[in-house]
């Protein structure tokens, strides 16, 4: 009778997997062997595999210059890097080795972004594509940065008064574009995006403000929509609406030259994922280009803003269950050794579910379980998996330790946590992990930041202040 581990998941799913194999009875991702690095750095910890960030701006590049040659499409393309997905330098550091481009959403992304200068690491032909509501500090930021010389910044407008704004603190001409207020599926609260100028208003806009303006020229026009790009009915009408505007905007403004369709690439979230990134590439390309042939105007440059496909593959997790609660004939809760709400926040906040996968044991039987985390949350569990409702592990026994694995966690979950910061319940963050390789191909560890520790969460709370004015008087 096939009661193991390993063959529940022969029976449900294609494995080995590219980044998923077993070795010595244990799970490895990439090859990294993960329960060596249980073995040397301990459980809670969280890693980033920085070669994958490399690996999937290439295959994204590959699929859109092999649509471009099939379809002798007349514009370029431009990979940008979407960095509210995950600010860490060591990201940005293995993203910009790709000869890739910045899209920023704040102020202090402006700062990130002159550092990176410095360093050599982008140039002035690098295009920084300043998305979002741009407040005071914002604006001078990116005043300041175009005004340095950098005139590949282009600040995509967002509203009525930003325009004007801008111009009071950029000096000579500048480039911008327009995003586009997509709407929103049927099942959303609200039916058009807070973020950009709504459709109809788009071209009156122009005319207004943008024609007659000898300070500012409209470059490309920005179209992102909330669920990401699917092969739906409601994805591509909501392009084929984008493209109306671009053409009709395209013939009263010769400078309009690019298309920027954003990001919302999925990343795989379950052994069972599946999703035809070449085929919706491809699709993509043919209907701009035949848009665009219809509507008689010349096809634009293509901007992407991929910001979980760039950085969310890269990372994982692993935790140990701690302790098995029956709780009542159906529910066995198996405690992990951290929290989800402070380590995995989507998991709690939108559901989110990542590829989980236990690390060791999978020649051993299986039980349906629920996991916990630490704090005393009632929403700090994980109950379900992508392509089921249900979790499978290796049966607890408490002389045999289990580990479990998170994958494809590397976008959003570090900086919606507050990495650094005060944590639910006062659950320390847990270590992190670089993982690289070197010129041989032999795998390299870094140590990036190590748990938090009493100390740090009381100083953040103001027990270890020394302030005179706090003292005993």
């Amino acid at each position: 009778m096939n009661t193991k581990y390993i063959d529940l998941i022969n029976q449900t799913f294609y494995f080995p997997q590219d980044e998923f194999k077993l070795e010595d009875k244990t799970l490895q991702f990439h090859d990294i062997d993960l329960m060596k690095l249980v073995e040397d750095y301990g459980t809670p910890l969280k890693f980033t595999y920085l070669p994958q960030i490399s690996n999937n701006i290439g295959r994204a590049k590959t699929w859109f210059n092999k649509a471009i040659k099939k379809h002798k499409y007349k514009g370029k393309y431009h990979y940008c890097y979407c960095t509210k997905s995950s600010h860490f330098k060591h990201v940005l550091n293995e993203a910009l080795k790709n000869d890739i481009h910045i899209e920023t959403s704040s102020a202090f992304d402006i700062d990130i972004v002159e550092k990176l200068k410095e360093e050599g690491k982008i140039t002035d032909k690098t295009y920084v594509i300043s998305n979002g509501f741009k407040r005071a500090q914002y604006v001078t930021n990116i005043a300041r940065l175009i005004n340095s010389g950098h005139k590949n910044c282009i600040p995509i407008i967002d509203n009525y008064e930003e325009i004007d704004l801008l111009s009071q603190e950029i000096k000579g001409k500048f480039n911008i574009g327009i995003r586009i207020a997509s709407e929103e599926e049927p099942k959303f609260e609200f039916y058009t995006s807070r973020l950009g100028i709504g459709y109809k208003n788009i071209l009156p806009f122009y005319r207004n403000q943008i024609k007659e303006n000898k300070k500012v020229k409209l470059k490309m026009l920005h179209f992102f929509i909330n669920t990401g790009i699917r092969d739906n009915a409601y994805y591509w009408n909501e392009l084929s609406k984008c493209l109306k505007v671009y053409t009709s905007l395209k013939r009263i403004c010769p400078s309009l030259d690019s298309l920027n369709i954003g990001g919302g690439f999925p990343i795989k979230n379950s052994l069972a994922f599946d999703f035809d990134y070449e085929y919706m590439v491809d699709e993509i390309v043919n209907q701009i280009q035949l848009f665009c042939e219809q509507e008689e105007v010349d096809v634009p440059n293509i901007f992407t803003e991929f910001g979980s496909f760039t950085v969310g593959e890269s990372g994982g997790a692993i935790y140990e269950v701690l302790y098995q609660k029956q709780q009542n004939d159906k529910e066995k809760w198996n405690m992990i050794n951290s929290s989800f709400i402070t380590t995995l926040p989507d998991t709690w906040a939108i559901n989110k579910r990542f590829v989980m996968l236990p690390i060791n044991r999978w020649n051993d039987s299986y039980e349906r379980v629920l996991l916990g985390g630490l704090t005393c949350d009632s929403d700090d569990y994980y109950n379900s998996e992508q392509h089921m409702n249900a979790i499978y592990l290796p049966k607890y026994n408490k002389d045999k330790p289990l580990y479990l694995g998170f994958f494809n966690t590397g976008a959003y979950q570090e900086t919606i946590g507050g990495f650094g910061g005060l944590q639910h319940c006062l659950i320390p963050s847990p270590k992190h992990l670089l993982i690289d390789k070197d010129e041989d191909g032999n795998f390299t560890t870094k140590i990036f930041s190590e748990q938090q520790k009493s100390e740090d969460l009381l100083k953040i709370l103001g027990y270890n202040d020394t302030d005179e004015s706090t003292a005993t008087q």
